[in-house]
């Protein structure tokens, strides 16, 4: 990005050929910021979702390395079949929800959930280098890079969030975004929560991570899911 000139963006959802752009009202949006070593920017003025071509649009006036972060509420829901909510339950590595099925004699049980996004994105504006922020922003779920992907662009430690705290045994996924059908790795977090990838080209990149809490009996769906993203590029333009 060039500092001080608009960049249009869209909000996408889905991956491989569902991808899609996100009918997402701005009701839903809590927060869409850009942070640096420098502090925090509100970009929220910045997004009109559901315009003809675009979603909003950018203007970062400051050289350097940003994270983009934007998260939503929680009030999606989804319900499943028992065994297509497993299934999605182990492909994702949410391992709370899994163990609270099988304690509590519910695998068999259609399973529901409420769910919100957290999204972020790293961004380098003109010439601008530096460390991105190397703690959480204060979004439920996050997945937050260890150093500039453009300072080594062979690989790349990041470590997950929960409600502010490391965690461990996360499953996280790497994306091709230019192949996204399929990821190419997966890692779980160590007991520090970290996870270290492998980068074998030069491209553009996503980490996915899934995570749930149960929620009590009274509640009108069993779980409470967010789905958290980080996107970025290590390939060099410079």
């Amino acid at each position: 990005m060039t500092a001080g000139v608009a960049t249009p963006l869209t909000l996408q959802i889905g991956h491989g050929p569902d991808q899609r752009r996100s009918p997402i009202r701005k009701d839903r949006i809590l927060g869409f910021i850009a942070a640096s070593q420098n502090g925090r920017l509100d970009l929220m003025d910045s997004l009109h979702p559901g315009d003809r071509d675009e979603d909003g649009q950018l203007r970062l006036q400051t050289a350097g390395l940003y994270v983009l972060m934007l998260w939503t509420d929680s009030r999606a829901e989804s319900r499943l079949p028992a065994a297509r909510f497993n299934d999605y339950l182990e492909a994702e590595g949410v391992t709370p929800a899994l163990e609270a099925r099988r304690r509590e004699g519910a695998s068999a049980r259609d399973g529901s959930e409420r769910y919100g996004r957290v999204a972020k994105t790293l961004v380098r504006v003109g010439e601008g280098g530096g460390r991105p922020p190397l703690t959480p922003l204060g979004a439920p779920l996050e997945i937050v890079a260890e150093a500039d992907p453009w300072s080594d662009p062979t690989r790349l430690s990041v470590r997950v969030y929960w409600q502010g705290l490391p965690l461990a045994g996360a499953l996280v996924k790497l994306t091709d975004l230019a192949h996204d059908a399929e990821p190419i790795a997966a890692i779980r977090t160590d007991d520090a929560g970290r996870a270290l990838f492998v980068l074998p080209r030069q491209t553009r990149w996503r980490l996915n991570v899934v995570w749930t809490r149960p929620l009590p009996p009274t509640a009108e769906v069993d779980f409470e899911t967010t789905f958290s993203s980080l996107s970025f590029s290590n390939q060099s333009d410079r």
